[in-house]
């Protein structure tokens, strides 16, 4: 079942604070990535392309791990386990540029190649870890 996002995980998710995506390869194995991040509500939200290994390892299994840290303060940060509920095509040419916004400070993503297919990945939390205070 979906978990509502805490404040602090929200704010870290609106920052521009980097997040590493935990993946499950086919025999089990972690795979860390380290992504740009958004949210619609409580969805966690990335964004990558056909053909990496993490987007494969999503599609075989849709568990996933996701660590936030400050930027600006490395002891504030956010864990989240969740499960993939979607992932589309539809809408991730748009998400990438406003992503590239966010963290570049451009209008397009600047890094795309002319083939790449771009995938939109929405992530329900069921698991929210917070430092403790």
């Amino acid at each position: 079942m979906a978990e509502a996002l805490p404040e602090q995980a929200r704010a870290l998710i609106d920052g521009k604070n980097f997040a590493h995506l935990a993946t499950l390869s086919g025999k089990g194995a972690p795979q860390v990535t380290p992504v740009w991040i958004t949210r619609d509500g409580d969805t966690v939200i990335v964004n990558t392309a056909e053909g990496r290994v993490k987007t494969e390892n999503m599609r075989r299994d849709a568990r996933v791990a996701i660590s936030i840290t400050d930027t600006e303060n490395p002891y504030v940060w956010v864990a989240i386990q969740g499960r993939v509920e979607d992932m589309t095509h539809e809408g991730a040419d748009d998400e990438i540029d406003a992503l590239a916004k966010k963290y570049l400070g451009q209008d397009t993503y600047p890094f795309r190649a002319p083939d790449e297919v771009r995938v939109s990945v929405r992530i329900a939390p069921e698991k929210v870890g917070l430092p403790a205070r």
